[in-house]
C-alpha cells in the first residue's frame, strides 16, 4: 500500500512549499522451525533478492489480512500469526519508487506442508538453515536488519 500524504510547510501565513510524500506499508511472516527460516528468492524491478515472504498493504486491509492474503496468493499456505516481531524504526527509502518503507514483521506458524510451492512465476520459497542465516543472506536493507535479529536471537538460543 502506497499512502499519499500533501504537506505544507507554513511561514508567515505564506505557503512556501507543497509536495506528495507517500508510504509504502510491507507485512512480512517469519516462519521458524528448530533448524530452518522461510525464505522467497524473487525479482524485483530486475533484481533478484532474498526476502522473507509477504507484500504489500491493499487499501482498507488490515495488517494480519493483509499477511494472510499475501501468504495464501504467493503460497497457498493458511499461516497463524503468532507475535509481533519488527517494525522499521528508521528511515528507510525504496529502491524501486519514491516512497518511505515501512515494513512490519510477524512470526507465524501453520500447518507443515511436505513441499511448499510458491504460485508466482519466477520465485522460489525455501527452508534456509539457521546456520546459514545472517545479515547478509538478505538483499533489502530492512531485511538485513531482520535476519541480524534472528540471528542473534537463534545463536543466543543455541547457547541456552
Amino acid at each position: 500500500m502506497v499512502l499519499f500524504l500533501s504537506c505544507l510547510s507554513v511561514n508567515v501565513g505564506r505557503v512556501l512549499m507543497a509536495e506528495n510524500k507517500r508510504f509504502n506499508i510491507r507485512v512480512y511472516g517469519i516462519w521458524l522451525t528448530e533448524t530452518h527460516v522461510l525464505v522467497n528468492e524473487e525479482l524485483i524491478a530486475g533484481r533478484m533478492v532474498i526476502k522473507f515472504p509477504g507484500g504489500g498493504l491493499h487499501w482498507g486491509e488490515g495488517i494480519a489480512d493483509c499477511l494472510k492474503r499475501e501468504w495464501k496468493e504467493e503460497l497457498d499456505l493458511e499461516i497463524d500469526i503468532a507475535r509481533h516481531f519488527y517494525t522499521t524504526d528508521f528511515f528507510q527509502a525504496s529502491a524501486f519508487d519514491n516512497s518511505q518503507v515501512i515494513s512490519i514483521y510477524y512470526l507465524v506458524h501453520g500447518q507443515l506442508p511436505a513441499l511448499i510451492n510458491n504460485l508466482v512465476l519466477g520465485e522460489r520459497t525455501f527452508w534456509l538453515p539457521l546456520s546459514d542465516l545472517s545479515a547478509d543472506t538478505f538483499t533489502l536493507p530492512i531485511d538485513k536488519v531482520v535476519g541480524g535479529m534472528l540471528q542473534r536471537n537463534c545463536s543466543a538460543k543455541m547457547q541456552e
